[in-house]
C-alpha cells in the first residue's frame, strides 16, 4: 500500500429541491385549491473517522465528493425527498485545513468521530405554502437554496506514543523491527526509510505505538534531503526517542543538528520529553563507548542510554522507561481534561 499523508479534495453539499405550483383538480370536488408541495433538502457532506485506514492514498484517485440534490416538490401536497448524504471516511489523526493551509477546520483523533462538514441547502416552498384567506390561488413558488462548496486539504498526522528521530542510518528502522511486528526496509545506505512506519511495542502487559520517520540531516528545515515534512507525524507523541549512531564521526554534533532542526520546525517538538540513546554499541570498544557517554553527560547534563538494536543490549530497560513516561503524560493529560477545583467550600463554609 502506498503511503500518502496529504491530499487536496473538493466538497459540495446538495442543492435544495424547488417548490411546485399546482392546483387540486378532481371530479366531484367542488372546491380545488393550491396543492404544490415543498422541495426536499439537499444532502450533507459528513466526515467520519475510522480506524481501518492509515493513509490518504484513496484521495489521490477520488477527489470530488458531491452530495445528492433535494428532489422537487409535486402536486397533491407531496414534498420532495431529501438528497442522500455523502460520507467521507478518513484515518485517525487526519486534519482538515482550509485551501490556504493556514487554519485547521477539524481534527479527527479518535475512531468513530463523525461531523457534518457542509450542510445541504433547504428546499424551496410550493404554492400551497403561500395560500391565505386573502390569496387563495397563489402562483408563487421558490427554488431551493444552493448547497455549499469548498476545496480543502487533508493532512494526516499519525497517532503514536513514541516518535523515533535521528540522522539517516542511526538505526531507527532496526530498532522498530526489533521491538515490534513492523517490517520496515533496512539497508546500509542513507534514507532507506522514505515514509513513516508504525509498530506496536509490547512491554509485559502494556502496549504502545512507536513511529519511525525518515532521517533528518542538517538544513532539513530548508528542504535539504527529505525536509521536515514527516515531522508532523510525531507532533502528537508523548516522548521522543532520539537515536544517535555511536560509530559516527561526531555523535554529539549529530545530536545538536537534530535538535536544531526540531527547534526550527516548531510545533513544540523541541519541548517534548526526550530520551537520548546511543545506538550500535556492539560496534565499538567499551572504553570508547563510556568516553562518548561521558561527553554527552558533561555537556547536556543527562546520561544517554546505551543500546544495540541488533543484539538488543540495553533495550528492555529503555522500553520500561518509555512506558513510565507515556503513563505520566497520559495521567497529566487526563488531569488537564478533567480539572477539579476544591476551592469552593459551599454556602455554609466559614471564613
Amino acid at each position: 500500500m502506498k503511503f500518502l499523508d496529504e491530499a487536496k479534495i473538493y466538497f459540495k453539499s446538495g442543492d435544495g429541491g424547488a417548490g411546485c405550483v399546482s392546483f387540486h383538480r378532481e371530479k366531484f370536488v367542488e372546491f380545488g385549491g393550491p396543492d404544490g408541495g415543498n422541495g426536499g433538502r439537499g444532502g450533507d457532506v459528513i466526515v467520519e473517522c475510522v480506524k481501518d485506514l492509515n493513509t490518504l492514498v484513496d484521495f489521490r484517485y477520488t477527489q470530488h465528493f458531491k452530495a445528492e440534490k433535494g428532489h422537487h416538490g409535486m402536486g397533491r401536497n407531496r414534498t420532495g425527498s431529501d438528497g442522500k448524504d455523502v460520507i467521507v471516511r478518513v484515518p485517525v489523526g487526519t486534519e482538515l485545513l482550509d485551501e490556504d493551509k493556514e487554519e485547521i477546520l477539524m481534527d479527527f483523533t479518535e475512531p468513530g468521530q463523525r461531523k457534518v462538514f457542509l450542510r445541504g441547502g433547504d428546499g424551496g416552498f410550493g404554492n400551497a405554502h403561500y395560500k391565505s384567506p386573502t390569496n387563495q390561488a397563489p402562483r408563487k413558488c421558490t427554488p431551493g437554496w444552493p448547497g455549499q462548496e469548498m476545496g480543502i486539504w487533508l493532512r494526516l498526522k499519525l497517532i503514536a506514543d513514541v516518535g523515533l528521530v535521528g540522522m539517516p542510518n542511526a538505526g531507527k528502522s532496526t530498532f522498530l523491527a526489533a521491538n515490534s511486528a513492523a517490517k520496515p526496509k533496512i539497508a546500509d545506505y542513507p534514507f532507506t526509510t522514505l515514509h513513516p512506519n508504525l509498530g506496536v511495542v509490547k512491554v509485559e502487559s502494556y502496549d504502545f505505538v512507536l513511529a519511525d520517520i525518515p532521517g533528518l540531516i542538517e538544513g532539513a528545515n530548508e528542504g535539504v534531503g527529505l525536509g521536515t515534512r514527516f515531522l508532523g507525524h510525531i507532533e502528537r507523541t508523548a516522548v521522543l526517542l532520539h537515536l544517535i549512531d555511536i560509530t559516527s564521526e561526531d555523535p554529539l554534533e549529530s545530536y545538536h543538528i537534530i535538535r536544531h532542526e526540531l527547534e526550527e520546525y516548531g510545533a513544540d517538538l523541541s519541548d517534548k520529553h526526550e530520551i537520548i540513546a546511543l545506538n550500535k554499541i556492539d560496534s565499538v570498544d567499551k572504553e570508547i563507548m563510556v568516553n562518548i557517554a561521558d561527553q554527552f553527560e558533561n555537556e547536556l547534563g543527562v546520561r544517554p542510554w546505551l543500546i544495540s538494536g541488533v543484539t538488543k543490549e540495553g533495550i528492555r530497560p529503555l522500553l520500561f522507561k518509555l512506558v513510565e513516561i507515556i503513563k505520566e503524560e497520559k495521567n497529566e493529560r487526563d488531569r488537564d481534561d478533567n480539572p477539579t477545583d476544591d476551592s469552593y467550600q459551599g454556602p455554609d463554609a466559614t471564613a
